[in-house]
């Protein structure tokens, strides 16, 4: 991961596909967590999810970036968040071990040759019983990030390492990514 190009998207805030909110398709996701569990959100950005979760009563929430710009921004914003639930490094590199993942653009972010090791890290970041769920765009893009991808693909993916895996179309996503997004929910 090159921490200094999604340094620079931020600074020049090159960043269109930050909401500014949490997507209505996590927050639907959000109400099949128990407040007590262990969350990772990898490639947080600005972690409005993580935002989210912590003001709804989650408190055992992690968040993890390589761009130190959005982690400082998510920081002036939630103040009381633990610092120590503030991860500033690759993803790749991180250890540990969670009842939940969240998935919110990462995946799209990172270069295709990336997603069979994204699979496996996640597999392995996974408590027993476990879960990684998200959304995933449904549709290709010209040149990326974001790189993009569809239905079959995730499912062969997934399935290789995952024994439940579910992809449904999101039916929350906002107007621009209407019929464009995906869920899922991989269960370890």
């Amino acid at each position: 991961m090159d921490a200094s190009y999604w340094s620079k998207r931020y600074r020049n805030k090159e960043t269109r596909w930050d909401l500014g909110e949490v997507s209505a398709p996590l927050v639907e996701i959000f109400k099949e967590i128990e407040k007590d569990s262990e969350i990772l959100i990898p490639g947080c950005g600005n972690a409005y999810e993580a935002e989210f979760l912590f003001n709804s009563g989650y408190k055992n929430v992690c968040v993890i970036d390589v761009a130190k710009e959005p982690l400082e921004a998510f920081k002036k914003r939630n103040p009381s968040f633990p610092n120590h639930q503030i991860i500033l490094g690759d993803f790749f590199d991180h250890s540990g071990a969670y009842d939940f993942i969240i998935e919110q653009t990462f995946f799209c972010a990172i270069d295709p040759s990336l997603r069979s090791n994204y699979v496996q890290k996640m597999y392995q970041l996974l408590k027993k019983d476990g879960k990684l769920m998200g959304v995933l765009f449904d549709r290709e893009f010209e040149q990326g990030p974001p790189f993009g991808g569809g239905k079959e693909e995730y499912k062969n993916l997934f399935s290789a390492v995952f024994s439940k895996v579910e992809i449904q179309d999101s039916l929350q996503s906002i107007q621009p990514r209407s019929g464009a997004e995906v869920t899922i929910r991989c269960v370890k």
